[in-house]
């Protein structure tokens, strides 16, 4: 065989081990990907056409088509669930617009940085379980500190909050918006500092004020951020569970009842598989469609 020949032939057999070795340290994530996301979706699907019980095993399976889904556009639970579900999502711009300005604040005009962004940032990695715990006992309705302390202010009829059902999800939102404060303060911080300071020192020199450096500087380079963190916001505002769950169990009169807590419901109480399968294919087209709007709308908000 000729040295050339030989040449490239030692390099087919290079790279064919490095293919091999990158497909066997990539296999174990590659595995646990198909078999505990991408099973589980395609499953939801099939799943989504079919009335079963899972009690009954695989021979219980009734395929019905598309009734499960005629039946729940027409089911008054799920829409008020949906219904939820949109007004919750108002808790994404909120906490964004309020973690913004504290990160401004904290990043310039603030001593004791490291303090506080500890402080901000308990809510978000303390137990969803412990958070609304102590979030039930501040809202009770006649002996809560909240409740006392509106008494003592005069107010002789204060609001039950999380037991009355036109406070309930107002209530479950301010939760949201406080546990959520501390993750995006500290993500736009990080923002911030990514921020050229020539810009800065620019704008002063040709005369603009703090506020035009906001508007101007500021906010037009964190919309990458703010971007990320929106489509975030929405897919876990769709997906909030634990809070519903520990806090009011979709109650009272489904107040606070949202699409995951009626999917469990219907799945895991009523054991409706095939009816769950199908809230969970609309929850699906949901946040893929808000999400594809946000992509194709970030070319004219999102400066790169």
């Amino acid at each position: 065989m000729k040295p050339e020949q030989k040449q490239k032939s030692g390099k087919h057999v290079l790279r064919r081990q490095e293919t091999i070795s990158g497909i066997l340290f990539v296999s174990p994530m590659m595995i646990g990907l198909i078999v505990l996301t991408l099973l589980p979706i395609l499953a939801t699907f099939v799943l989504s056409l079919a009335d079963w019980n899972f009690v009954q095993g695989f021979k219980g399976i009734k395929w019905i088509g598309f009734d499960n889904f005629t039946r729940l556009f027409s089911e008054e639970t799920f829409r008020i669930s949906f219904k939820n579900n949109i007004i919750f999502l108002l808790t994404v711009p909120i906490y964004l617009v309020i973690s913004m300005i504290l990160a401004i604040l904290i990043n310039k005009h603030v001593y004791l940085k490291s303090y506080f962004k500890v402080a901000f940032f308990m809510p978000y990695i303390s137990s969803v379980v412990a958070v609304a715990i102590v979030w039930q006992v501040l809202f009770h309705p006649s002996s809560g500190p909240v409740n006392q302390l509106l008494m003592s202010l005069g107010i002789d009829n204060p609001p039950k909050w999380i037991a009355d059902p036109s406070f309930a999800l107002g209530s479950v939102m301010m939760i949201s918006v406080w546990i959520s404060i501390g993750f995006n303060m500290i993500v736009y911080m990080a923002g911030l500092q990514s921020i050229p300071k020539d810009l800065y020192e620019a704008a002063e020199i040709d005369g603009a004020n703090a506020w035009v450096q906001l508007r101007r500087i500021t906010v037009p380079m964190l919309s990458p951020t703010t971007f990320f963190l929106l489509i975030t916001g929405i897919i876990s505002s769709f997906k909030v569970f634990d809070l519903i769950a520990v806090l009011t169990a979709g109650g009272p009169m489904r107040s606070t009842s949202m699409l995951v807590w009626y999917l469990y419901d219907e799945a895991f109480v009523s054991l409706r598989v095939g009816y769950a399968s199908s809230v969970a294919v609309v929850l699906f087209a949901c946040v893929l469609a808000i999400t594809a709007l946000q992509w194709l709308g970030q070319k004219k908000w999102v400066n790169y």
